[in-house]
């Protein structure tokens, strides 16, 4: 069977579905403004929509459009980001505004080119902005549609691959219809997340199971071809939370850059040794417990943390000109900063 056979069906197959077993009324499709629409779509890049929907009501009632949340302190944009992770989309979000207010005259570019060259939109995320929001035709490649026309298509080779990425772009451009794309464009996603899901697959229920070419030939499993995944590892760290006498625990805002960029922890080292070392040289009057407590086990994609938290006491921090900007944070009475999630149920274990 022929991949233009499959494109002619796939969009009226889909539309079709949709209108009974798509999902209709998430916050963002109730009023689908350009803004909302980016917002929306950088917060499920990596998470679920059951996760995204508490995240995405916050963060509009706090930043309702694009000039509220370039002139917000980057801290509170992710003070509300806190537990969603991959926290780049945030810092990205931020600073994609600033630049909408500076030189696009507040209102994000009405092209789908223009927005890809923005922070953190790229190709596929600018053509959803504008498929959902303005019905125009702009085809996406996000990993659920990727995932739906790899199986549909029996498109072999790793998804990253060059010639795999050429041809999945080609045949989601033939398969975007040039009518109700905001529609298509929600169908084929939500297809991809409830039905043509990544394990157990639900071929039964999916309108395209008869032409799915993975599905006869039962080879679901096969498509997309998986990545080669490097060995998962452990890393374990030591936290030291120094406190005062009224309670406060100093925190340093990390790099930009690596896991966690741009949030608030207390300082990290690679053992008890160096923790100690930097108490004695960095705090004032400082006494280290003897040992850790219990650690605590936080999953990254590629990785588990370990963090073994050391406390200490201290009479404040020695001026120092060199390192990151530190706060000192009353966990009794929660600011409005970036600050993990793990490190969060720490600090409310010591209040």
């Amino acid at each position: 069977m022929s991949d233009a056979h499959h494109v002619n069906a796939i969009a009226p197959a889909l539309l079709a579905w949709h209108a009974g077993h798509g999902r209709h009324d998430l916050p963002w499709q109730r009023d689908p403004t350009p803004y909302r629409v980016w917002v929306s779509e950088i917060m499920l890049q990596q998470t679920q929509v059951a996760t995204v929907i508490g995240y995405f009501d916050r963060f509009m009632q706090r930043f309702p459009d694009v000039a509220v949340l370039a002139a917000a302190p980057l801290d509170e944009v992710l003070h509300l980001w806190s537990g969603l992770g991959y926290y780049s989309r945030a810092r990205n979000l931020h600073r994609t505004a600033q630049l909408v207010v500076a030189g696009h005259g507040g209102a994000l570019p009405g092209d789908a080119a223009a927005l890809a060259e923005l922070p953190g939109i790229g190709r596929s995320t600018a053509a959803a902005i504008r498929a959902l929001s303005a019905g125009e035709r702009a085809a996406i490649l996000d990993g659920n549609v990727r995932r739906v026309l790899a199986r549909y298509l029996a498109v072999a080779g790793a998804p990253n691959e060059r010639a795999t990425q050429q041809r999945l772009w080609r045949l989601a451009e033939e398969c975007t219809p040039a009518r109700e794309v905001a529609r298509y464009t929600q169908a084929i996603m939500d297809l991809g997340a409830t039905v043509c899901v990544r394990r157990r697959p639900l071929c039964d229920a999916c309108p395209l199971h008869t032409d799915c070419s993975a599905r006869r030939s039962g080879r679901q499993h096969e498509f997309p071809t998986p990545r080669a995944r490097a060995a998962r590892r452990t890393e374990s760290v030591v936290m030291l939370f120094a406190r005062q006498a009224d309670g406060s625990v100093l925190l340093e805002r990390r790099a930009e850059r690596g896991v966690w960029g741009g949030l608030w922890c207390p300082p990290q080292f690679p053992s008890i040794a160096a923790a100690r070392e930097f108490a004695q040289a960095r705090l004032a009057a400082a006494r280290v417990e003897p040992h850790s407590r219990d650690t605590l086990r936080h999953a990254f994609t590629h990785f588990e943390l370990e963090i073994s938290p050391l406390m200490a006491t201290c009479a404040g921090a020695r001026e120092v000109r060199e390192g990151p900007p530190v706060v000192w944070y009353d966990p009794a009475k929660p600011g409005r900063l970036g600050l993990p999630a793990p490190v969060t149920a720490l600090l409310k274990g010591l209040a």
